[in-house]
């Protein structure tokens, strides 16, 4: 059985199997649609076909070093295999992207055992952070968690009235500093609130201004300090929502962030919305920071444990000949 063979049978009994292929319809469809023209011609893995290929793959924001070490390593691959077909190659191709992602495992989201997790937001303005936050809400209380949210991002007035709406909408309780106070202040009233109720699960949504890397550093710095001063060990885990259609940018985001906190995972919102699905291998790559959740759609259940099979799959459906 090929590796996308294997692929496909694993993603068949997939119950998420439609959101990812509705969110990744876009990548899907300029990435299969640029690698199904080498399927005319086929001479195998020459010079040619991987300078085409590179191009391919970073026109799907795969990011040149990424990019070139997958084309690297398709090379050393193909070189074993005796006049390998396009269907061999594509085949070949998608294992060597699952052998990259895979480098470096990705370490279990794990609860606290022993009180609240504490689990930070971070990010820019408009990455999607609000709403993330409040769809992880919806997914922990599902699966039978006490769970809260903090309105942390002070600095946007909209941004606390929509974690209100949202978490009305989804009956958990919601803490909330004023527009314009300290938001390490709120994360404190927000841990209080947790101990004395017992909450399994705070998500706490905190500002997204992208400053200089000095006053990130120390803001962030302050943020995990205060919560550590109120529940051991927090913040249990740090993730940064990204929005996928910024690109390489993203990227960039991702490495100022990364240095100035203790980044553990990665959200990626707005993947329905881009044809450059790559950035999830891109990222991966270069920061070694887990992908947990991806962002496939507008409603509360379209945020999505990150599946690379399933992403694998999505992105590739139907362009094996």
């Amino acid at each position: 059985m090929s590796f996308l063979d294997k692929l496909k049978e694993k993603f068949s009994r997939k119950e998420d199997s439609g959101q990812y292929l509705s969110g990744f319809k876009k990548t899907k469809t300029s990435f299969t649609e640029k690698l199904a023209r080498f399927a005319f011609g086929f001479k195998g893995v020459t010079d040619e076909f991987l300078e085409e290929l590179m191009v391919v793959l970073l026109e799907s924001d795969v990011g040149i070093e990424t990019a070139d070490t997958i084309c690297e390593n398709l090379s050393k691959k193909m070189k074993k295999s005796s006049n390998p077909s396009f269907d061999d190659t594509i085949d070949g191709l998608m294992e060597v992207m699952h052998e990259l992602y895979n480098e470096t495992a990705d370490p279990e989201i794990k609860l606290n055992a022993n009180g609240t997790t504490v689990i930070l937001l971070v990010g820019v303005n408009g990455s999607g952070k609000t709403t993330s936050c409040a769809k992880l809400a919806k997914k922990y209380k599902e699966e039978g968690k006490k769970v809260g949210v903090v309105a942390a991002d002070t600095f946007r007035a909209g941004a606390i009235d929509q974690l209100k709406t949202w978490a009305q909408r989804l009956d958990v309780p919601c803490v909330a500093g004023k527009e314009g106070a300290d938001p390490s202040s709120v994360l404190v009233e927000g841990c209080r609130y947790a101990k004395e109720h017992n909450l399994d699960v705070l998500l706490c949504d905190t500002a997204g201004r992208l400053q200089n890397k000095v006053n990130l550093m120390k803001e962030l710095a302050k943020m995990r300090k205060v919560v550590g001063k109120e529940i051991a060990n927090a913040p249990h885990h740090v993730w940064l929502v990204l929005d996928s259609t910024t690109g390489q940018n993203g990227i960039s985001q991702a490495k100022l962030f990364k240095e100035a906190t203790e980044v553990s995972g990665m959200i990626l919102t707005k993947m329905d919305g881009t044809a450059k699905g790559g950035i999830v291998l891109a990222i991966k790559h270069a920061l070694s920071i887990p992908v947990y959740f991806i962002g496939l759609g507008e409603k509360a259940d379209d945020l999505r444990p990150f599946d690379l099979d399933a992403y694998l799959y999505s992105i590739t459906e139907g362009l094996k000949s």
